[in-house]
């Protein structure tokens, strides 16, 4: 270690007396081999075309997380760091952006983009799916690989003057000690029942929502149809009567042939029980109230207002706690004890709560009103930001 790393590792804290990390490695191939159903390991990019892209539920689901931690009002706070955060960079919006990586895959990393003189000008999410953490010697990141197609960038934990260039968001994950668990894997199931859902109901429409029927062939002397006979039966029932196309269309019927018609009992056509089911599992492991998508059958919450609330205090607000909890952690080189928060005063859905709040400090007779003013998070009296 040279004498450079050694002032660095001493006004650190001393980096050699941390404890050693492992990730916790699980063959993909464990579970074919465990007695149980095969099931294919967590392919990240599958699961998203999957859920996010092509179901409803899912996407909506996840916008909702996403659109409303992206729009959450910021407290006052330091002017550059507020604008840095909140600039968009190539695209996208820095804070939805996250909040969707840490929904759907655990993890968020922001490469920090600096300028000549050091300073951090631009902050860019990076597609966590590309990203893998390289471990020390004792299991402590070092590094970052950011892999696309054939080429690999390693990206160093910190720069040459020991200012970090990446910040790492994780979802607590209780098993791996480098990433964190996205709410996409706990879904991927429910996600899967819906799709086949939907994709048997449109299975049914197609063919009148029932198997057509049965064309029995019956003879005086009960001889059976011929191979050639029955392949040209088949053919012609598969071009001119079968499929949406052909709905309502009349047979024309040769001598010895009947068509029985039938028909599946309710139980067998009733998708809509179990379609319900899996989308409210879907809600559940993105931490959206069902009410608030639209779903049938679920009484849990009184109103859409109530509904509302729970999303915000519940889902919402610990999200964005996270999120910007994390990028002031990591920015505070460049801008010291800046705050990054959500200002609560400012999200309607919390009114009824803020409202209550006051008048409970309000009537604190006991209370001063310069006390009552820090309990509110306001300014003493007089005194401007």
């Amino acid at each position: 270690m040279s004498f450079l790393s050694n002032i660095a590792s001493a006004f650190k804290g001393g980096g050699d007396s941390r404890v050693p990390l492992a990730r916790g490695f699980v063959s993909p191939w464990a579970a074919a081999f465990d007695g149980g159903s095969p099931r294919a390991p967590f392919d990240y990019g599958r699961a998203v075309k999957s859920s996010f892209v092509q179901n409803p539920v899912a996407q909506r689901a996840v916008r909702i997380v996403a659109e409303g931690v992206g729009s959450a009002p910021l407290s006052p706070s330091d002017a550059g760091l507020t604008e840095l955060v909140a600039a968009s960079s190539a695209g996208q919006a820095l804070i939805e952006t996250l909040a969707m990586h840490l929904l759907l895959h655990g993890n968020g990393f922001v490469q920090i983009m600096k300028d000549g003189s050091g300073q951090a000008i631009e902050l860019f999410a990076l597609r966590p799916e590309r990203v893998s953490v390289v471990p020390g010697a004792d299991g402590w990141p070092t590094a970052y690989n950011y892999k696309l197609s054939d080429r690999t960038l390693t990206i160093p934990l910190e720069d040459e003057a020991g200012w970090s260039n990446i910040i790492h968001l994780k979802s607590l994950h209780p098993g791996d000690d480098h990433y964190g668990a996205g709410s996409l894997s706990a879904a991927e199931q429910a996600v899967a029942i819906h799709n086949a859902a939907s994709d048997w109901n449109r299975s049914l429409l197609d063919n009148a929502a029932r198997p057509s029927g049965a064309l029995v062939y019956g003879s005086e002397d009960a001889a059976g149809l011929t191979a050639e006979q029955f392949d040209r039966l088949k053919s012609e029932l598969a071009s001119a009567y079968s499929g949406q196309a052909n709905a309502g269309r009349p047979m024309l019927l040769e001598g010895g042939l009947d068509w029985k018609a039938m028909s599946m009992s309710p139980a067998d056509m009733d998708f809509a029980t179990l379609k319900a089911a899996a989308a409210r599992d879907i809600a559940l492991a993105f931490g959206v109230p069902p009410m608030l998508l639209g779903l049938p059958g679920d009484n849990s919450y009184a109103n859409y207002k109530e509904a509302n609330r729970a999303l915000w205090r519940l889902t919402l607000l610990p999200l964005a706690g996270k999120i910007y909890g994390g990028l002031q952690q990591g920015l505070s080189p460049w801008f010291g004890e800046a705050k990054l928060s959500v200002d609560l005063d400012q999200i309607s859905a919390l009114s009824e709560d803020r409202e209550r709040l006051w008048s409970q400090i309000s009537g604190a007779a006991f209370l001063s009103d310069t006390e009552k003013r820090e309990m509110l998070g306001l300014n003493p009296a007089g005194e401007t930001q």
